[in-house]
């Protein structure tokens, strides 16, 4: 621990002691506030460099964030225009094989009651092979997807 006369800063403990000893102590002292105030006003220096850098990040981070809900935002409204099509694709589907096995079955009667049935080729037409593209496959580039992907 420290002395005594290393405590008192008093005019009494300077000038009592028969020395100049206080004067060096208090010069020690001196030195020391001036150090330790040098040290907190970089403490907080440091402290508010910290606090405009986390501000910063806040703000990029919430702007950022924006423009990720607005990306979702326009691909939600994407993806219930393609789910309504879908619905209506499948509505068209199942009306169309309703009438194609409505047909079948007339057929059917027409050729077991002996009626000359006279079906024409069908053309060969790439929309009715939906299963084959009626172009080359072409590869999807992984760049164009990583593109759409950003955010």
């Amino acid at each position: 621990m420290s002395s005594p006369s290393r405590r008192s800063s008093s005019p009494e403990s300077n000038t009592s002691g028969g020395g100049g000893g206080g004067y060096a102590a208090d010069e020690r002292k001196r030195k020391r506030m001036l150090s330790n105030r040098e040290s907190a006003r970089r403490s907080r220096a440091r402290k508010q460099q910290r606090l405009e850098e986390l501000i910063a990040e806040a703000a990029r981070l919430q702007a950022d964030n924006a423009r990720v809900e607005a990306q979702i935002g326009a691909y939600a409204g994407e993806l219930s225009k393609v789910d309504g099509e879908n619905a209506v694709l499948r509505a068209r589907h199942g009306e169309l094989a309703g009438r194609l096995q409505a047909l079948g079955g007339v057929l059917e009667i027409l050729q077991v009651a002996g009626a000359p049935v006279d079906i024409p080729e069908i053309p060969d037409d790439p929309l009715l092979r939906p299963w084959q593209p009626p172009f080359a496959a072409q590869p999807i580039v992984a760049t164009a997807m990583a593109d759409a992907f950003q955010f």
